[in-house]
Order: C-alpha cells, then sequence, then structure tokens
C-alpha cells in the first residue's frame, strides 16, 4: 500500500481517545474471496485500488472492498509498484475528464501545481497520453523538476518564488487550466495567471478559501475527492473500476509509468510511522509504498 496526504490528514484529526481506524487508502494485492454478487473478479486474480475513507483503510494484511473500485493490476508491474498508482490516478482522470471535461482532442495550457507529487505526477502522464493540452509543472527543487520533465511535462517553473510570473514567462497570453495541491493564498494568483473563462480544480482544503477574485473572468472552481464515488454509490460508481482497468493497459503497453520512488516495509508500526514522515516531510518525489508480508 502506499501512502498520500489524506492519510495523514485522517490521523492528525482522529480523536485519540476514540475508537482506532486503520489507515491506508491504496493497494495492490491478490483476491483471497469474493462475494456472492461480485462478478468481476475471482479469487487468485491481481488487482489494485484505492479504498473508501467510510471503511477500515488498507494498511493491513486484508481488506474488504468493493468490486466497483477495483481495477485488474497492471501485469508488467510489480505489487509495490503498483499500489503507487490508484488513488493519484482516479484523482488526475476525474480532475481532468470529469471536472476539466477535457478529451483528446482538448487544447490550451494546463497549470500542474506539485508536479512532483503523486497526483501531480499522474495529471502530468494522463494529460500528455490522453490530451491535446500543453503542460506546464511546477517545482522547486532541481530533483523535482526533472521528474516532472521526464514524464512529459512541455515546461517545468519554480514556484517557490513569484509563481504567477513564472508562469508568465512560458505562457504570457496566459493559462486555460489550474490543477492545485496547494490553493490557500493562491487564489489571487491563479487569477492572474488564467484566460477568462478558465478553469481550476483544487484537491486540498484550505480553510477561508475566498473565491471572488475569480467573478470578473467567470473562472469556474471545482473540488476534486476521488472518496466521493466510494462514499455515495452514485450509479456510475463503476467508472473507478473502468480508469483502473484503462490505465493498466496504458502501463501495460509502455504509454504510463508507475510514481513509485520510495519503498518501506514490512509493514508494522515503526516502518508506517517512516513512511508517514516521509509524506509529511513535504519533500517527496512520487509515491512512498509500504510492503505487507505475503
Amino acid at each position: 500500500m502506499s501512502v498520500n496526504p489524506v492519510d495523514i490528514e485522517l490521523r492528525a484529526g482522529k480523536d485519540p481517545g476514540g475508537e482506532p481506524h486503520i489507515l491506508g487508502y491504496d493497494a495492490a494485492g491478490v483476491v483471497r474471496g469474493v462475494g456472492a454478487e461480485v462478478e468481476m473478479f475471482s479469487p487468485g486474480d491481481e488487482v489494485y485500488y484505492s479504498g473508501s475513507t467510510a471503511r477500515a483503510g488498507t494498511d493491513a494484511q486484508v481488506h474488504v472492498v468493493d468490486e466497483r473500485i477495483v481495477g485488474p493490476k497492471p501485469r508488467t508491474l510489480s505489487f509495490a509498484e503498483a499500489a503507487a498508482l490508484p488513488l493519484t490516478t482516479i484523482v488526475a482522470w476525474e480532475t481532468l475528464f470529469d471536472r476539466f471535461g477535457v478529451d483528446a482532442d482538448s487544447t490550451g495550457t494546463l497549470v500542474v501545481i506539485g508536479a512532483a507529487g503523486g497526483a501531480g505526477s499522474m495529471v502530468i502522464q494522463l494529460a500528455r497520453a490522453l490530451t491535446g493540452l500543453t503542460v506546464i509543472g511546477t517545482a522547486s527543487r532541481p530533483e523535482s523538476q526533472q521528474w516532472a520533465r521526464d514524464l512529459g511535462a512541455h515546461h517545468v517553473v519554480d514556484h517557490s518564488g513569484d509563481l504567477g510570473e513564472a508562469v508568465a514567462a512560458v505562457a504570457p497570453d496566459g493559462v486555460d487550466l489550474v490543477f492545485s495541491s496547494r490553493t490557500g493564498g493562491m487564489i489571487e494568483t491563479y487569477e492572474r495567471m488564467l484566460r477568462p473563462g478558465g478553469a481550476i480544480c483544487a484537491i486540498d482544503g484550505p480553510e477561508g478559501l475566498e473565491l471572488l477574485p475569480l467573478k470578473n473572468k467567470s473562472i469556474t472552481f471545482h473540488w476534486e475527492l476521488m472518496f466521493t464515488r466510494p462514499l455515495y454509490a452514485p450509479d456510475d460508481m463503476v467508472v473507478q473500476h473502468n480508469l483502473l482497468e484503462t490505465v493498466a493497459g496504458l502501463v501495460d503497453a509502455g504509454t504510463l509509468r508507475t510514481t513509485l520512488t520510495c519503498e518501506v516495509g514490512p509493514l508494522d508500526a515503526t516502518t508506517l510511522r517512516q513512511a508517514h514522515e516521509l509524506v509529511e516531510a513535504g519533500h517527496m518525489v512520487g509515491k512512498v509504498v509500504l510492503t505487507v508480508d505475503s
């Protein structure tokens, strides 16, 4: 299983005096058993998925999950390599195709804030593979900037200084879309960056977010939470299964790659703490994955 910022947020917000909760929302493994109504998988199938915050998490040796949010594991990846992908892949896919509504014929310019993070890494890859968008990634360190370039970003700019100026240097006429993993205090900067009619999709939830500066340019603001479908079980919940299956095929074809950069294990209290500390430090390139003894 891999560690995501949501694990850190849920752990930090948990009442120490409350009931214990198993964290973890990414996994790859082998199906041990299925319920009577399961149709897509059988015992012995290799799968990958991200679970639901309404259920116990994946930081365990066994886990129960709804088949409609599970995909067949990419055949060319190890379990650790596959476990790095589900949550951030779903975030990236839903951002691009559900929130922004882009497709293979879409052009324009997309800015990916935090391009070397898990979600940013997948937004870059999917945008390059499945759309005609020009991708500008943001990263502050040489190694994270190179990572974004290697994944396919057309341009990479430093977000540690004046981000608006840095983006304007490569897109002087403005940009069309912003994927934001760091939205607090950035709305006015995004407004200056974006062309009229542009759009932002945010995955974080800063308190006191003020969106009025977007009004004059008719800029659309979207939220993306990949747990929405698992939590509310709409009729199209199987979309997450379908997209994971599609992505597995793209990985096996060599079009997409894993974002695993750090592997720790086997899973116990010490290695779980180590993995959380790596993510909390805020300097991760790609994803950290925890392995479990068979």
